[in-house]
This record gives C-alpha cells, sequence and structure tokens, in this order.
C-alpha cells in the first residue's frame, strides 16, 4: 500500500501525499511549486486558462490530452506526466507556437495565454498538419476575454512546424514509465485529518471500500465532482478514483452492441463513433470543451444523474443497460430504471459502474439527439431530446422519446410514443404529437427556461424532427 500519489511536472518526479493530496494540482504548481503560468479563473473547467497536458501510460509511451488543470485534484493524477507552460520551451528558446502568438501579436492581456498555448501545443503534438476548422475545434475551449480571436488564429496558421514543440522529444518516455509501470500495480490510501482517500487496483477492492465507508464518492474525470469541491466547498469524508483500474478502458462492438469502460473519457469515446453512430458523434462534440471531454466519462455522466445529462436521452431511447459491480457480483440495468428520482441511482450502497452495453442503432432507424442551450459549446442545456423512429413505407412501426430539462429525471414519452405507433409519418401527425407531448410533462421554470418555454420546446423538437427527417417528396407535399 502507498500513502503518496506519484506524478511528473515536466519532467520531474514528485511524490504527494497528506493534505497536499486533496489539492487541486494548479495550486500545488502555484503556491508549493511556484509555477504560476497556469492561470486560475473560473475554477470550474470553462475558460481554459489553466489547460496543461496531462501525459498516461499508453502501451509503452505517453499519450498527451489537453486538460482543465483547475479541476484536477492531486489524488487523481496518480501515474501521470503534467507539462505547463513552463514545460514547453525548448532549450530556454520559445517554442514554435509560442513564438508564433508573439509574432503574430496573439497575445493581449496575456492571461488566457498560456492556455491558449498549452492547448495548441497539444493539437500539434497530436495533428500535423492542422487546418483553420481544426484550430478552431481545438481552442473552443480557450476563452479569450479581450477577443483577440482572429490574432490567435492566424498564429496558430502560421506555425513553424519545424519547430514544434514534441513532447517525446523533450520529455523522452522510457524512464517514466518504467517508474509507472512499477507503480500502478500498488494500491493508495492517504489519510488527512478525517479525510480518506483510496486508489484500488482491483473492482473487488473497489466495491469492498465502498461498501465499509458510507458516502465514498468516486471520482473518474472529476469534471463536476471537483467544481463541486471549488465552489460549493465540498469535502467528503471518503474519496475513491477509478484511475488505476485495468480493464475499464475498452471500447469495442460485441454482436452490434457498443461496450464503453466506466474509464474511458468522452473525447475517446467521441472519436470511436464518429461513424459508427454519428448522431451520438454529434453530442458528444457539443457535450463540452476538449479540455472536458478528455477527463470526463460517460459512467460519470450517469452517475452524476442530471435532469438534463446531455447523453443520457440518447441511453435511454437505446434501452442502454449498465453494468454494475458490487460485492455480490456483477448485473445490469437497463437505463429505464436506472433513476429513481432527483440525483437518485437504484444502486446498492457497494455498488458502482463498470460498463456501459448501447445497442448500435440499425441503419434504417430515424435517431436524432437534440441540445438546447444558450450557446452551441460550454453550456449546460437547458432541454434535451432523443428521438428514435422505425417507419415502414410512410407508416411509423415503433418510437422511442426521451426528454430532458423537464422534470426531476429525464423522461421516457411513453403517451408520445403510443401516440405515434401506427400513424402515418406526416407534419399532420407530430404536430398532433407535440400537443400530447405537451399533455404529459409539467415542467418548471429556472434560470435557464421558463415553463412557456419548455413546452413549446416540448412541442417544436418534434416538428424539427420531421422536417429533419422526411424525405424530398414528404416535404415537397407541404
Amino acid at each position: 500500500m502507498r500513502d503518496y500519489i506519484l506524478l511528473y511536472i515536466n519532467g520531474e518526479e514528485h511524490r504527494i501525499g497528506g493534505e497536499q493530496a486533496f489539492v487541486p494540482i494548479t495550486d500545488y504548481l502555484r503556491y508549493e511549486q511556484g509555477v504560476c503560468g497556469t492561470k486560475v479563473v473560473c475554477a470550474e473547467g470553462d475558460c481554459g486558462a489553466c489547460t496543461t497536458l496531462i501525459g498516461r501510460v499508453s502501451g509503452n509511451g505517453i499519450e498527451y490530452k489537453s486538460v482543465n488543470a483547475c479541476i484536477q485534484f492531486i489524488f487523481q493524477l496518480d501515474c501521470s506526466h503534467v507539462i505547463t507552460v513552463e514545460g514547453l520551451k525548448l532549450n530556454d528558446q520559445l517554442n514554435a507556437v509560442q513564438q508564433s502568438m508573439v509574432d503574430c501579436h496573439g497575445a493581449q492581456c496575456g492571461y488566457c495565454t498560456p492556455g491558449i498555448v498549452v492547448a495548441m501545443c497539444g493539437m500539434y503534438n497530436r495533428t500535423c498538419p492542422v487546418n483553420l476548422e481544426t484550430i478552431k475545434e481545438e481552442l473552443t475551449g480557450n476563452l479569450c476575454r479581450c477577443t483577440g480571436y482572429e490574432s490567435i488564429m492566424r498564429a496558430g496558421l502560421a506555425v513553424d512546424e519545424a519547430r514544434l514543440f514534441k513532447a517525446d522529444d523533450h520529455y523522452p518516455p522510457a524512464a517514466m514509465v518504467r517508474t509507472f509501470k512499477e507503480h500502478v500495480g500498488i494500491p493508495i490510501q492517504i489519510s488527512a485529518g478525517e479525510r480518506t482517500f483510496f486508489n484500488p487496483v482491483n473492482v473487488g477492492d473497489a466495491v469492498r471500500f465502498k461498501a465499509e465507508h458510507a458516502g465514498t464518492v468516486i471520482v473518474s474525470g472529476g469534471t463536476d465532482v471537483s467544481v463541486n469541491a471549488n465552489k460549493r466547498g465540498m469535502e467528503p469524508a471518503h474519496l475513491m478514483s477509478t484511475s488505476n483500474l485495468p480493464g475499464l478502458t475498452e471500447i469495442c462492438v460485441r454482436e452490434n452492441v457498443l461496450e464503453v469502460g466506466a474509464r474511458v473519457n468522452l473525447r475517446d469515446l467521441e472519436l470511436y463513433v464518429k461513424d459508427l453512430i454519428p448522431e451520438f458523434y454529434k453530442m458528444l462534440w457539443i457535450f463540452g470543451s476538449p479540455q472536458i471531454r478528455c477527463a470526463g466519462t460517460l459512467a460519470g455522466n450517469i452517475a452524476n444523474a442530471s435532469p438534463i445529462g446531455d447523453t443520457l436521452p440518447f441511453l435511454l431511447v437505446m434501452e442502454a443497460e449498465i453494468e454494475v459491480t458490487g460485492t455480490a457480483g456483477t448485473r445490469r440495468i437497463n437505463m429505464n430504471n436506472l433513476y429513481t428520482g432527483y440525483k437518485t441511482l437504484a444502486l446498492k450502497s457497494d455498488e458502482l459502474i463498470t460498463r456501459i452495453f448501447i445497442p448500435v442503432p440499425e441503419k434504417s432507424e430515424l435517431l436524432k439527439l437534440y441540445k438546447v442551450s444558450k450557446r452551441e459549446q460550454l453550456d449546460i442545456s437547458s432541454f434535451g431530446a432523443a428521438i428514435r423512429i422505425q417507419r415502414t413505407n410512410t407508416k411509423i412501426v415503433d418510437a422511442k422519446l426521451a426528454y430532458g430539462g423537464i422534470a426531476a429525471v429525464v423522461l421516457r414519452m411513453k403517451k408520445t410514443e403510443e401516440f405515434l405507433k401506427g400513424k402515418e409519418f406526416t407534419l399532420d401527425t407530430f404536430r398532433a404529437a407535440g400537443e400530447v407531448a405537451k399533455s404529459e410533462i409539467t415542467p418548471l421554470s429556472d434560470v435557464r427556461g421558463s415553463i412557456d418555454f419548455r413546452f413549446q420546446l416540448a412541442e417544436n423538437i418534434l416538428l424539427k424532427f420531421f422536417y429533419e427527417t422526411a424525405d424530398e417528396r414528404e416535404l415537397a407535399c407541404l
């Protein structure tokens, strides 16, 4: 058993225990190491000023991803390598991205600049050459308060590719990988005051710890838990990370069912389903910034149990199943039976999510996923929906609908589904279905939308679905 977190920062080894293990990596960088280039502004993963490159073992090398450091706590980062803006220089000279930002006047006030530089270096470390669309996508999670995006885009396109920062060249991975592999199989338990952190190395130990410590908070990507810690002062007595659990990072398709391990991050899932389930890919693309998607997990979005969780309507209409593991073994729960109330799951106290099973839609099915928010990127949903229709010629054979943001849980729209079955696939049918949908919901007003707004969305989303999926002949008849 270890009592410390092992990580590297800009190539130097650190072993961190005690109270320091419970702080954000940004606090450790700034206050303990004097590495102040990583800025903290929002402390909730929205602005990207704190972007760092976080590398983890992949095969015999290290794979780096751009991640918001403000919501990455030390206890999440065992056996990882953190590269900050200070670690990007090449022999005390600016690297190509940094030099291009200078030459193209990409920095204005400068507060957001380190995060932008790190994100751009991460992009070039992984992909080269790049184009304007790639740069825009990769910098979605980096907000510039001075609205200097045009010069930043120019800087990204003007990078001298011959002088690019490459992590493996600057930080040879062999020694780090060897050290990580020596440590990753050893469980960690760290206590500080009344708080205990546990990092198990097998699922059996994980569920036993959860069974013995009521109220244990599970941390995977930490994109929600860490925000609650930063913004709401949440300090659970017992924390457990899944970062070193083996066998939970697999994504595969077996017998037309997509299997997703609980540790699979949303970015990897997004890339995997791009051609397999294009609608799901689009939803994941707007789920959050690249920095959020590189950290967050599908299992975490499910466990968070928010009625506006972006992936949940899709999982409900696909009749996805959740594999949960406890001291008595594993079992599967249909997503439609998982939520028993607001933020309440039908899990036993010792159980945790280990896999998700998602049937792959047939090519003949019509599937559309919707997220309504004030911004396309970096925003929480006001309303979400998934609509899955099977039709034969002009008839609707089967219908599955789920709406989020209109109740304490994401709702399957059973009355609307029954109304649609057997009806003609026409605008009048979907207009009438909209009225049925309005009749079976009782939304609330909140900061993201009024009751009337949500009633209107419940109706309009069905009309939008028709216009997006009707064939040319059906549209010509309108």
